[in-house]
């Protein structure tokens, strides 16, 4: 499955891989990456060509001849992959049949890979590092581990909301997370000189394993598949902002699992002796603490990769999130609703989303059993 994703394009594009046209060799794939990143761009001559048809001195087309762009307009409207099917040699042929415009439904399941594997491997990457980051700050330091100055802490306060202000000001993700950090910065600086004050300069603790959990109970006592719902019904459809949404309230339960690893570590022999050598508690945490509490977290992200995948085919589903234009597994479930003539536009999508989900439970469980050998017992 990993394969299918990473090589999509090779495996079913109506580009060539490679080609010789016009006495000039091009590797058309190729050059679409470097375009889509800006780095380089397509001969005119190149720029309106069909690609499907074009007298080649040489070509080398990929297995699937089909993005899941194309629309044959041979064959439009659902066509059986069992039925007739107006193509000019075995080649051609849809060989899962079509949707209702003409669409080859291998090419989308093939391409559906990648985009179930990049939104279940990006969304669970954002969820492990606010959970991890949370869940360890609140098992390692407690509620009294943490102490800041009381000028550190209100003009924090402050810069905090300028900080969400201008997140939300300024355009593009990137800059808003720079205008965020600028705002911290400032907000360090601007501290230093108030801790002359004798008012300003006493620590007080910081309730961080409070605070955490608080946070966790809020976001749970909510129900996360309606939450998700109502962000993205509300927003341009983006496959970014369902793979945001669904990390942002995925990392619960890995905060508390870390968390409680972590209050079991605190206490043992080589933190202790960590703390006895002279070494930072930040170093402590980062560098020994985290490292071995990260086993039950694996477990966790193998079965979350699994639930996120299936919150966005149930998102592509009801048409939210995923651009029209997307062909998903879950958007082509949509597209077998009406009727029971083309039930393969629903079987083979369905056994996608089964297989892939199956796949990484069975992943979790085997990391189960791995890391964890009472659990053979």
């Amino acid at each position: 499955m990993s394969f299918i994703a990473l090589f999509a394009d090779f495996i079913a594009n109506e580009k060539p891989i490679v080609c010789k046209y016009q006495g000039k060799v091009y590797f058309p794939i190729l050059k679409e990456y470097a375009v889509k990143l800006k780095l380089a761009k397509f001969a005119p001559e190149l720029n309106n060509i069909d690609w499907a048809d074009v007298d080649y001195d040489f070509v080398l087309r990929a297995p699937i001849p089909y993005s899941p762009t194309t629309q044959d307009i041979l064959n439009f409207g659902f066509v059986s992959p069992f039925g007739k099917q107006d193509v000019p040699s075995v080649r051609w042929r849809h060989w899962l049949g079509t949707e209702g415009i003409g669409r080859d439904i291998l090419s989308a399941l093939i391409h559906g890979t990648r985009i179930a594997f990049i939104i279940g491997l990006i969304a669970m990457s954002i969820a492990s590092i606010i959970g991890i980051l949370l869940g360890s700050l609140a098992g390692f330091f407690g509620d009294t581990g943490i102490r800041i100055s009381r000028a550190a802490f209100l003009v924090g306060c402050i810069f905090v909301f300028l900080g969400l202000f201008y997140f939300n000001a300024v355009d593009g993700l990137f800059m808003g997370i720079l205008a965020f950090l600028a705002c911290m910065f400032i907000a360090y600086v601007v501290s230093r000189p108030l801790k002359l004050i004798p008012f300003l300069k006493p620590k007080m603790n910081i309730p961080v394993d409070i605070i955490v959990q608080r946070m966790i109970e809020v976001l749970v006592s909510i129900p996360r598949l309606f939450l998700i719902i109502a962000v993205v019904a509300i927003s341009k459809p983006s496959i970014f902002l369902v793979m945001v949404v669904i990390g942002l309230t995925s990392w619960t339960e890995i905060a508390r699992f870390i968390r409680a690893e972590l209050l079991r570590i605190r206490n043992l022999e080589y933190i202790e002796a960590s703390e006895a050598l002279g070494f930072p508690r930040w170093r402590i945490l980062f560098k020994h603490a985290i490292p071995n509490a990260l086993s039950p977290v694996l477990i966790t992200i193998a079965f979350g990769i699994a639930a996120a995948i299936l919150t966005e085919s149930f998102l592509s589903f009801i048409g939210l999130g995923i651009p029209p234009e997307t062909l998903t597994w879950g958007k082509l479930l949509s597209l077998a609703q009406g009727g029971k003539s083309q039930l393969w536009v629903a079987i083979f999508p369905g056994f996608a989303i089964f297989l892939t989900v199956t796949l990484f439970n069975l992943i979790g469980e085997g990391l189960t059993d791995a890391l964890d050998p009472r659990q053979k017992k």
